[in-house]
């Protein structure tokens, strides 16, 4: 959908709504569709196209700027590589053959292999490099690791406008600019940092150091609205960045002929009375995306699996690589589950935790429907799990 939008006086979203998209990457869920942000910025004497949009979406783009009337355009800045972004690039560059790409030299490089732009068609910017428009002066920030090794922001001084590229991004198509509604907007954000930007939490820090003394009065990001309230997002990234864990335990499970089913119902039930809050996901039908977006805050991760052939069943297997490759804060970790005749299933998802820096408890794994030995066992791991949310100050002690 194209909307043509202004910003301030000479700065316009000319990006486009995608409202069908369901799927990112082949891979991430879009529950609310998601945008494609593109913003021109007009100086005095030069015009700058700050990204362009998914190549899907190039008509809407090059209508938008059509309605603008732009008979030319001096830079395209590229802020990231990846073809969300990117991917209108060369059309662009037909239509405007006078227009020079702006990047790091890093998304040079990738921009050549991705979309074989001719290396003239470069100007490469060093991290803290400026670029002058007439009247209006574009500064230049690395980002790497949001989420790409390549990525800069683009920070427009006399408006004071951070065009953060993914960073403080959120899948979400509405039909607002601007952020209005920001309980809706925070979850998607939070869902888009645990999917896209949490496991690069310890980089994240860094570049938020980076732009802590810039004087911020919008943050326009790539995906979803604009923040005219830096310190909303500002803060939310500072909250899920920073090393601090709730008393929760995120609970994802499968259970096949209802032995694990039923040690879920109790094991959840005797950490609620507990005073931990649980998240619980059915594997067989929750949305990846909320899982994910659970491992952000939580202290502990239990999982819960049936044995197939030995080892986990394939739907566990796929959300502890995930949670392994998305390195949430978790402190601590354990296994519940059932098995018929034989399994090595404690053995092999341990192994595949490697990059979490978790304690695990001693995991409750039984032989057949649960009996009353296996229900006091999982009493004992919920105790535990209290015990050791105590001692990192996760939850109060006994008064």
């Amino acid at each position: 959908m194209s909307v043509l939008r202004q910003l301030k006086p000479k700065i316009y979203s000319v990006g486009a709504i995608d409202w069908d998209r369901r799927l990112f990457d082949e891979l991430i869920p879009l529950p609310d569709g998601t945008s494609y942000n593109a913003y021109l910025v007009q100086g005095r004497e030069k015009t700058a196209l700050i990204d362009t949009v998914d190549p899907t979406m190039t008509n809407i783009l090059i209508k938008n700027l059509n309605q603008l009337d732009i008979k030319e355009i001096d830079y395209v800045i590229a802020n990231h590589a990846e073809q969300d972004h990117s991917g209108s690039l060369p059309e662009i560059l037909d239509i405007y053959p006078n227009a020079r790409v702006v990047c790091t030299p890093k998304c040079k490089g990738m921009l050549m292999d991705l979309l074989l732009i001719p290396e003239d068609k470069f100007i490469t910017m060093d991290d803290g490099d400026t670029l002058p428009l007439g009247e209006k002066t574009l500064e230049f920030i690395h980002a790497p690791w949001v989420h790409w090794p390549e990525t800069m922001l683009t920070y427009l001084r006399e408006d004071r406008i951070l065009f953060s590229c993914d960073f403080f991004g959120s899948h979400l198509a509405i039909s607002d600019l601007f952020v209005n509604d920001e309980p809706t907007v925070y979850e998607a954000a939070k869902r888009y940092y645990a999917e896209i930007m949490m496991p690069f939490r310890t980089v994240i820090k860094k570049n938020m150091e980076k732009i802590k003394d810039f004087e911020i009065e919008m943050i326009a990001p790539s995906h979803g609205p604009v923040y005219k309230k830096p310190d909303f997002i500002l803060n939310a990234y500072s909250e899920w960045i920073s090393d601090n864990v709730k008393n929760e335990v995120v609970l994802p499970y499968i259970s096949m002929h209802d032995s694990t089913k039923k040690m879920i119902d109790y094991f959840v039930c005797a950490l609620i009375e507990r005073g931990i809050t649980v998240k619980q996901f059915n594997l067989s039908k929750t949305d990846i995306g909320k899982l994910a977006i659970a491992l952000v805050d939580a202290a502990t991760i239990v999982v819960g699996s049936p044995t197939v052939l030995v080892g986990p069943h394939p739907n566990v297997v796929y959300a502890v690589y995930l949670a392994n490759a998305l390195r949430p804060k978790l402190k601590f970790a354990s296994i519940i589950g059932s098995y018929g005749w034989g399994s090595k299933m404690v053995e092999q998802l341990v192994g595949m935790i490697s990059n979490l820096k978790v304690e695990i408890l001693e995991p409750v794994v039984i032989k057949g429907f649960p009996k009353e030995e296996d229900f006091q066992a999982l009493d004992i791991l919920a105790d535990k799990i209290v015990k050791k949310h105590k001692e990192c100050n996760i939850v109060k002690g006994e008064e």
